[in-house]
């Protein structure tokens, strides 16, 4: 037969239900806490790297499709400029022969972007040489090494450098110690006389498989003295 419980036992059951619910708001909180100041913002930092790498080699692409459509309409790899009102003056005036011009609607139509943010040391703009070879490109022959066209973003952070050597299977330290630097302004390509530099002094990578475990490497992030520069080629020799 059913019995009434007294007062007090229906008070300890209403105790004891508020205190498992207090306890279920605090371990909420207490989780959420915890997302925020670790693995939530860890994931969101890792995702936001992925997307700037993702970008950057997006915009490689682009430029390097821009100049493939400029030499298919008659164009030689030594008509090839980036001037724009934004780049430095050392690539010309766009206006000078549009056609061969890679940000010019005339010419390969890409559009000029600046580096994704907080991807760089220092903030600098795309930069683009020719007188680095670069390792499995073009012609490997010893003593015969030519040098790529080839567009630098330069001094990026080490975690987007780490991101992009991952994404080319590069397990390790790609590096520039071939007597000089891929990232040199005072090369920039327009500016020499031939535009390639098929001499001697062409900068050559180092091509071991300590530094560099995957080629051809079409696009890698290297070091040069101790600086940390990424590249993409856009015409290999």
């Amino acid at each position: 037969m059913e019995t009434k419980r007294s007062q007090g036992e229906l008070g300890g059951e209403s105790g004891n239900v508020i205190f498992f619910i207090l306890m279920a708001i605090v371990l909420i909180g207490l989780v959420t806490a915890a997302l925020r100041s670790g693995g939530g913002d860890a994931n969101i930092d890792k995702e936001s790297l992925f997307l700037k790498v993702t970008q950057a080699r997006q915009h490689a692409s682009e430029l390097e499709r821009a100049i493939t459509f400029i030499m298919q309409n008659g164009a030689s790899e030594t008509d090839i400029r980036f001037a724009h009102p934004d780049a430095h003056s050392d690539y010309g005036v766009i206006a000078t022969t549009p056609q061969f011009q890679v940000f010019s609607t005339q010419g390969g139509g890409a559009e000029y972007r600046l580096p994704p943010a907080d991807v760089q040391i220092a903030a600098a703009d795309w930069e683009f040489y020719s007188h680095t070879h670069i390792p499995g490109a073009g012609s490997s022959r010893a003593g015969f090494r030519r040098a790529e066209l080839i567009a630098v973003l330069p001094d990026v952070t080490l975690q987007f450098c780490a991101k992009i050597n991952e994404i080319n299977n590069q397990t390790g330290a790609p590096d520039d110690n071939g007597g000089g630097c891929l990232h040199d302004t005072g090369k920039r390509f327009g500016t020499a006389t031939p535009p390639f530099d098929d001499t001697v002094t062409v900068n050559l990578l180092d091509e071991t498989v300590a530094s560099f475990s995957t080629t051809p490497a079409p696009q890698a992030c290297v070091t040069c003295g101790g600086v940390r520069h990424f590249y993409h080629v856009l015409i290999s020799r």
